[in-house]
């Protein structure tokens, strides 16, 4: 059986999307909704407004994948294939999503909402939060150092479970990294 492989193509809404590998690829619009994704390749790939939500991503390969304004709920990232495992994620919607245990360092996530995504056990070393609303993620045992959080909210980080050594955090920020100790800090 050949394997499918796609390069420098542009896929749209209308485009049947087959298992394969997909590469420098640019999907616009696509609804990979409660498909399953497991196996597919994609390097080197874009992904414009398409919506990933409850994908199945078992052993999935994301290598420099790029995802702008896409709706990604429910995601297990973390049954992904790790080798080479590298995205960023720009406005996109990542709510009730996995990347338990994954080694994703230098990630960017900008401009997209984090809600109750779970981060335990990660590494997300040099990794940038710009402008994120992290309101219940899950932040345990997770690596930390010299990761980017001054323009994100609403994290509650525990500096005593986390590795955050050299992590930048905005002057208003700092109250998420005290939220154990059940204290009210004025503004």
């Amino acid at each position: 059986m050949t394997k499918t492989y796609i390069q420098d193509k542009t896929l749209d809404r209308n485009d049947t999307v087959t298992k394969g590998e997909y590469e420098n690829c640019i999907f616009n619009a696509c609804n990979f909704a409660d498909s399953d994704l497991s196996g597919f390749r994609f390097i080197d790939c874009s992904f414009n407004d398409c919506n990933f939500s409850l994908t199945k991503l078992n052993k999935t390969a994301f290598r420099d994948a790029k995802f702008k304004d896409c709706k990604m709920l429910g995601l297990r990232f973390d049954t992904c294939n790790e080798f080479g495992l590298s995205f960023s994620f720009d406005g996109c919607q990542l709510n009730h999503s996995s990347f338990y245990k994954t080694k994703i360092k230098k990630t960017v996530f900008k401009n997209s909402t984090l809600q109750e995504v779970d981060f335990a056990e990660a590494d997300l070393t040099s990794s940038v939060f710009d402008n994120c609303n992290l309101i219940q993620a899950v932040f345990d045992h997770t690596t930390l150092e010299k990761a980017d959080f001054r323009t994100s909210y609403n994290y509650s980080i525990n500096p005593e479970t986390n590795r955050i050594k050299k992590a930048k955090f905005s002057f208003s920020g700092v109250s998420g990294l005290l939220d154990k100790y059940d204290i009210y800090i004025e503004k």
